[in-house]
């Protein structure tokens, strides 16, 4: 299953004025494509923290000391805002627990819908004029150095000049089809008030609806007789518009309108031609585009453009690939022998700061020379690789001043605490930690990224007989037509009104033309919430977020978010990552569960697993917690409170609430041991050697009855 996200030994803390916290300790974790990943535990745990890591909205006080978030050959924890602001709601989006926090109580909910598409739109365009001219450029170069062959650079060339063509094509296209959808929307809307006899600014509206009505003239969307008819009619309609106005009576201006509805409903359902091998015919054929039906004239132009330019064109391309990747394998085959020759330095006792310099260097330096840009789908653990490594260092050596003083702090402050102690006064405060920076930890994140490093390289050669360059020579095709597209689609108030309507439908909220006006405080909460969900898939984003999307709302509401979330997730192929406190919320809609405690990982497996093998103490009391309706006994609550994460536990943090715990859960904290290949939970009753402990009661009766029920398979 592909990755879409990758996590990597993260640690986050926040400063305060009582000292730092330790929010996210060493946690790592993958999303995979169109799952459901659940993070569970209660308040404080890291769950929101890591979410908000993911979307680049830590606060201010936040340090990042290590780990990467690995999406898109991008370390997330690395890029600049602006890099950022490609991703975040566009790529990554996030719904947050509060819907009515999430909006802007002032702003009509139409509003709110479309101004992230409008200001989305502007940067996707830019983001793929730099891709496709970049890898364009690249690709030239190599087609010319694997064969010896300047006059390749002309084929390049003559295919950005036809994609040329192809863009002014589409482009035109786009402006008349995205006026005849904003054109049929308006008038759908005012038909609708027209009836209900509130047609409000009817002038400016009925001649906006005229000049829409008129660009929509192009030869795939009105043309012929259609075309000199709504021609005809847009000026038809200015002049009604006037009249009926002032006699307040739209009659006039409703036929036309339905005259011009008419005419629309056939254009949007024309079938698109193929502009890009239009592009290529009307550049180079010398001809006009034969007339014959769309389906017909794209088969021709697509046969045309194949015989004469891309089938050979293909073939010059699979061998600069080719040629790219082994040219590449040789470079990875240097890097891991670089890396590998380099590593003993990161190993040492104590670091030496001059050594770690020299070799992160040559490391750095080989790594990025092995990096193929021809390669489409970006290798994230190459390219984060120069990021990760230079992190951890400045972390390590910067570390080690920081960690002088604070034990200077901290001997200070201790001798004043005995002081008060000795005297028989109980102090208020806390001693500060010895320690500011993990050392251990940083010299783990770059060696973990070196390491890393090696076994992904040598993975990926491994793997490269099994290649296909001709599926990626198509791959390759299909990224700069989708480039190109992506450089003249333009979203405009109109268009952007249009979808924000349809994504309102798609979410159920009805009538969602009236409701498209209304502000806030004029929606229920579970409507609110479908509202906040709308907006973040405006963009089409490959990953949401849901941070305790149903915690402010009752049961009933509940469950039909959940099923929303659930039915959104098929059919969009979304990838989630659901976070909640509650484990019966996630019951009937995760894929992986992975569920936290004081800042760690303490178990993750299959949906399945977590509830009918749970195998950590953690796990156990938030599933004794968790309501149940035939559930007899009384439900047990968590003892204690969680730790406080300033002087975080040295063994175990559950240890202190756990009735299982051993000795050395408060000595030492539990590796996690793998049960299953896809279940592991760090807890030390898994050791060979512990006393078997079994778990509560009432949960086995539980998971008994559920099985019987059929909600596990039976094996």
């Amino acid at each position: 299953m592909k990755k879409k996200l990758s996590v990597n030994n993260l640690v986050i803390s926040f400063r305060t004025p009582a000292g730092k916290v330790q929010a996210v300790r060493n946690i790592s974790f993958d999303l995979h494509e169109g799952e459901t990943l659940a993070v569970v535990g209660e308040s404080g745990s890291g769950k929101s923290v890591t979410s908000k890591a993911i979307l680049g909205i830590l606060a201010g006080n936040s340090i990042i000391e290590g780990g990467s978030i690995i999406y898109d050959g991008m370390d997330l924890l690395k890029i600049t805002e602006d890099e950022f602001y490609r991703i975040r709601g566009d790529k990554i989006a996030m719904i947050f627990q509060d819907p009515l926090s999430s909006l802007n109580p002032i702003m009509r909910i139409g509003n709110q819908l479309t101004e992230a598409m409008l200001l989305k739109g502007e940067a996707r365009q830019k983001s793929c004029r730099e891709a496709f001219n970049s890898t364009l450029a690249v690709l030239g170069d190599e087609m010319v150095a694997v064969e010896n062959n300047p006059a390749l650079k002309d084929m390049c060339a003559n295919f950005d000049k036809f994609e040329f063509k192809h863009i002014e094509l589409e482009q035109a296209f786009n402006t008349a089809k995205e006026s005849a959808v904003e054109a049929a929307d308006e008038i759908e809307d005012v038909l609708f008030y027209i009836e209900k006899k509130s047609f409000n600014d009817p002038k400016y509206t009925l001649e906006e609806i005229a000049r829409l009505s008129a660009a929509t003239v192009n030869p795939y969307v009105v043309s012929g007789a259609d075309a000199e008819k709504i021609t005809a009619l847009s000026k038809e309609l200015k002049a009604a518009a006037k009249k009926d106005v002032r006699a307040k009576d739209f009659t006039e201006s409703a036929r036309i309108l339905k005259e011009i509805q008419t005419i629309l409903a056939v254009a949007l359902e024309k079938e698109e031609p193929d502009f890009f091998s239009m592009g290529y015919y009307l550049t180079f054929s010398g001809k006009e585009l034969p007339n014959m039906p769309v389906a017909e004239l794209n088969d021709y132009m697509l046969n045309y453009m194949n015989e004469n330019y891309m089938n050979e064109f293909k073939s010059h391309v699979v061998k600069a690939l080719k040629n790219s990747a082994d040219k590449h394998n040789l470079l990875k085959e240097e890097a891991i022998k670089v890396v590998e020759a380099n590593r003993a330095p990161f190993v040492a006792e104590t670091l030496d700061k001059k050594a770690c310099e020299d070799a992160m260097d040559k490391m750095i330096k080989a790594v990025a020379a092995s990096i193929d840009k021809l390669e489409i789908k970006k290798d994230g653990v190459a390219y984060t690789f120069e990021s990760t490594i230079k992190a951890a260092v400045k972390t390590y050596f910067e570390g080690i001043p920081k960690n002088v003083q604070a034990a200077k702090n901290h001997a200070k402050q201790q001798k004043k605490y005995d002081r008060l102690i000795a005297r028989g006064k109980t102090p208020t405060w806390k001693v500060t930690p010895s320690t500011a920076v993990d050392l251990d930890a940083a010299k783990e994140t770059i060696v973990e990224a070196i390491d890393r490093l090696i076994v992904h390289y040598n993975e990926l050669l491994n793997g490269e007989q099994s290649r296909d360059f001709e599926v990626e020579t198509d791959e390759l095709i299909k990224f700069f037509k989708d480039n190109a597209s992506g450089v003249v689609y333009k979203v405009t108030k109109e268009m952007a009104k249009h979808k924000a309507i349809k994504l309102m439908e798609e979410v159920g909220i009805a009538d969602a033309r009236i409701r498209y006006r209304q502000y806030p405080f004029e929606f229920s909460g579970g409507m609110r919430q479908r509202i906040v969900i709308a907006i973040a898939l405006a963009a089409d984003p490959d990953i949401l977020i849901c941070d305790e999307p149903t915690t402010a709302l009752d049961v009933t509401i509940q469950a039909q978010i959940l099923e929303l979330i659930n039915k959104l997730k098929k059919d969009r192929n979304l990838s989630i990552i659901f976070i909640t406190h509650d484990l019966g919320v996630v019951a009937n809609m995760a894929d992986r569960i992975a569920v936290m405690y004081a800042g760690k990982i303490v178990e993750r497996g299959t949906s399945e697993e977590v509830f009918y093998s749970p195998a950590h103490p953690y796990t156990w009391a938030l599933l004794s917690a968790m309501p149940d309706l035939e559930t007899e006994e009384r439900l047990e609550a968590i003892p204690g409170t969680p730790p406080n994460m300033i002087y975080p536990p040295v063994g175990d943090a559950f240890a202190e609430r756990n009735k299982y715990a051993m000795q050395i859960d408060f000595e030492m904290q539990p590796p996690e041991f793998k049960i299953t290949d896809t279940h592991s939970a760090a807890t030390w009753l898994l050791h060979p050697d512990a006393p078997k402990v079994e778990m509560p009661k009432m949960i086995q009766n539980r998971i008994a009855r559920m099985k019987a029920e059929g909600g596990a398979s039976n094996e």
